[in-house]
């Protein structure tokens, strides 16, 4: 049976929990147009979340990907366009370690794109009530990353058709409440149908 890969992101920084952890958790296992989602979490510093994502791609060799992760302070949904090849980081990973103008592979492209129907799952995001935009920067941080690198494995393992791409997902209520700002949230159940959308219309 297909597969597609569904990763989030363990919690960080001062968030208790990740919406995109608790999305990726609750769809694992569940069959959607004739593909299994395959859910698995990453943790929240580069080294490791390549060494789990390279393991994930050679395991599974999925027929699609999406990379899932927090993004508080933003209102909707957000579609990630690109990832460049630099990490620079405005708070430290969960290793304690903060990276300046360091590339995330050295001697690859200096930016990869989406591959994940874009246009569509807006579209799908509309039809649902759910919503979304596409936004033009990943940040600089792991979960930019995470994006860069499966990309670029997916190149190099000659995979290039493979939809793949990133997701961030707002606050959800317990997030929000243990900002020291306000931020706009969205329920989890919310937050979770959105990736499950995004994920139809990526194998779509």
């Amino acid at each position: 049976m297909p597969t597609l890969l569904l990763t989030g992101f363990e919690p960080f920084h001062t968030h208790p929990v990740n919406p995109s952890a608790v999305a990726a958790q609750a769809l694992h296992g569940r069959t959607l147009g004739g593909y299994v989602i395959e859910g698995a979490l990453l943790p929240v510093e580069p080294a490791a979340a390549r060494e789990r994502l390279d393991a994930l791609l050679d395991w599974l060799r999925p027929d699609a990907v999406l990379l899932t992760g927090l993004a508080s302070g933003r209102p909707q949904v957000t579609l990630e366009r690109v990832a460049v090849n630099v990490m620079d980081y405005r708070i430290p990973d969960n290793a304690g370690r903060q990276y300046h103008d360091v590339p995330v592979l050295p001697d690859a492209p200096a930016a990869y794109l989406s591959t994940l129907p874009l246009r569509a799952t807006l579209r799908a995001w509309r039809d649902a009530g759910i919503p979304g935009g596409i936004s033009d920067t990943a940040g600089t941080f792991v979960c930019n990353t995470v994006m860069f690198h499966a990309l670029h494995a997916l190149h190099a393992a000659g995979r290039e058709d493979v939809p793949c791409g990133f997701l961030h997902l707002p606050a959800n209520a317990e997030v929000a409440l243990a900002e020291e700002r306000a931020v706009p949230y969205l329920p989890q159940e919310e937050l979770t149908r959105a990736v499950e959308v995004a994920a139809r219309a990526a194998i779509q």
